[in-house]
């Protein structure tokens, strides 16, 4: 439950704390007092977005705190799940600070927003005015019969239902590709075919360009060729051979006169031997370069493929080639697999979708026998809030798809008066009503929840006289197993609190600001007498007051 609540520099509140009693709390003030200012701190620790100008001194921080006692509500797992540590005994803070960052913790240690959120439905429902209006939204009603229903599949059914959502939404993917697929299909097998039957080989690009030069040019290579031969071993001994020869005999002569002429006579031999294997090679490769038209042609037409295919695919080597041709391969095994995969799928898909629709039915028969319960122990509660006549119906038919919450278009139909049919409650509830059977639904929930504590804010709005005394003895009743905050107008209601607050505006150094404090038993009385009349009070009133007091303490 609830412990304790600071409030710091927080709209017109300058500094209060507030320590909360279990059972039934009252909180009462005039309008605009400062009343729902509470809720707004509160929903703060709830994980609610921060806004700096809730700030009423710009220069200084907003803090919020409050403590719960939160022992036995098996929240443990939770707080392993975002690694916080865990105490009986919680306290949440929220800071605003002037620059607009937020910061949240968690029994001291710094924690996220997202845990504060998971968190706050565990610890406390506030349940402000325009809530009430939820009751009518067939999502609410969904929500309550599931809350009501023993053992309902519904956890089940939300794990198949994503797990279907997801299978179905991989399904669509893969048609969808499936589709892309076939329209390029066809162009792609057109273009590995064509890679494929030129059957390159990586290095050949570099030898066909040196072969295509040499034939381009092998006639003049081979008449280059044939002149060295022939001015290197000419007829007549007019060649460089038999002049190199000759020059060698008359040195050989005269070598052994003088060491000069031995090592010219040396390297006229080396010369020699050298011209002679320069014609040994000129004549290999004379003999070796072939003109060959056709091979040229050959040649030209391989390279011309290369080139053509280079420029298709905006490459420059045949290595890259090579990988589109890779890449082109992998595409169409993919698309032929693709098949198999998506028939696979649907396999799959039909499979959770069966388990799922087996669940959902378990779930609608739940929500079926829920719902029973729900008019049967609601007419009770209704009869005590002035609605004797009313009739509550809770009509179950299938939805027109599968959604998160089941198979179920779930509808509450009302009828206030004796002998009417049963309409949507949008259609047929008043607001004062809608605020009765919404008090008459929380108190059957709240019997089955381990929520601690429930914060109703006006849900008395539009009820009086008797109708308001047996609104407030629901709520007295429902905080013998909860701590029950109300923020109310009625004398009534207030009557039955064990604990009172009153809400007050005052101006202090020319500014307005809210206080709150605790009443103590004879303010209680004479506040009381002021709700029933005026300020002072009469004494009819104070008489009043202190009847209404004795009614609530004999429930």
């Amino acid at each position: 439950m609830l412990k304790t609540l600071h409030i710091e520099n927080y709209a017109l509140i300058r500094e209060t704390d507030i320590s909360f009693a279990g059972g039934f709390v009252v909180i009462t003030g005039e309008t605009g007092a400062g009343k729902s200012i509470l809720l707004g701190a509160l929903g703060l620790l709830l994980g609610q977005r921060a806004d700096t100008q809730v700030l009423s001194d710009k220069e200084r921080k907003c803090v919020v705190e409050a403590t719960f006692d939160i022992a036995d509500l098996g929240l443990e797992p939770l707080f392993a799940r975002y690694d916080a540590d865990y105490d009986d005994v919680l306290i949440l803070r929220r800071e605003i600070l002037p620059s607009a960052k937020s910061r949240a913790f968690v029994n001291d240690s710094p924690a996220n927003l997202q845990f504060l959120k998971e968190l706050g439905p565990h610890i406390l429902d506030i349940h402000s005015q325009y809530q009430t209006l939820t009751l009518t939204e067939s999502t609410f009603q969904t929500q309550l019969l599931d809350t009501l229903a023993d053992h309902s599949p519904l956890s089940q059914y939300q794990t198949q239902y994503r797990e279907y959502a997801s299978l179905k939404h991989e399904l669509e993917q893969l048609t969808a590709q499936e589709s892309e697929n076939k329209k390029a299909y066809d162009y792609n097998l057109f273009l590995f075919n064509e890679l494929k039957a030129a059957n390159l080989a990586e290095d050949e690009q570099q030898e066909l360009e040196d072969e295509a030069r040499l034939l381009e040019h092998a006639e003049t290579i081979k008449e280059a060729l044939g002149n060295v031969a022939a001015l290197c071993d000419g007829n007549e001994g007019d060649g460089v051979v038999s002049r190199l020869s000759s020059s060698r005999g008359y040195l050989s002569h005269v070598a052994s006169f003088h060491e000069g002429i031995e090592s010219l006579y040396q390297r006229l031999d080396s010369c020699l031997i050298e011209v002679q294997d320069i014609l040994s090679e000129a004549a290999d490769l004379d003999d070796k370069i072939q003109y060959s038209p056709e091979r040229q042609e050959e040649v030209n037409s391989r390279l011309d493929l290369i080139y053509r295919l280079q420029k298709k695919h905006n490459v420059g080597t045949i290595a890259e080639l090579l990988e589109i041709e890779r890449n082109l391969d992998s595409q169409l095994q993919e698309a032929d697999s693709l098949d198999d995969r998506i028939r696979e799928l649907m396999e799959r898909v039909d499979k959770v979708f069966s388990q799922m629709q087996q669940t959902a039915d378990r779930l609608t028969t739940s929500r079926r026998k829920a719902g029973s319960m729900l008019e049967k122990q609601l007419l009770p509660v209704l009869a005590q809030v002035g609605m004797a006549s009313a009739r509550i119906v809770v009509d179950i038919s299938p939805a027109q798809d599968y959604g998160p919450m089941g198979h179920d278009t779930v509808r509450l139909l009302f009828n206030a008066n004796q002998g009417g049919t049963p309409r949507l409650l949008s259609e047929v509830a008043s607001g004062g009503e809608l605020s009765r059977l919404m008090l008459a639904v929380k108190s059957l929930v709240t019997r089955r929840s381990l929520l601690p504590t429930i914060i109703f804010d006006e849900i008395d709005s539009g009820v009086s006289g008797d109708i308001s005394v047996a609104v407030g003895g629901i709520m007295r009743h429902m905080s013998e197993h909860m701590q029950v905050i109300a923020i109310s107008h009625l004398p009534q209601i207030a009557a039955k609190a064990g604990q009172h607050f009153k809400v007050a505006k005052a101006v202090e150094d020319s500014s307005t600001v809210s206080r709150i404090r605790q009443l103590t038993p004879d303010e209680h009385i004479t506040e009381i007498a002021v709700m029933l009349s005026s300020n002072p009070p009469t004494a009819a009133a104070l008489q009043t007051a202190r009847e209404l007091i004795k009614e609530s303490e004999c429930i």
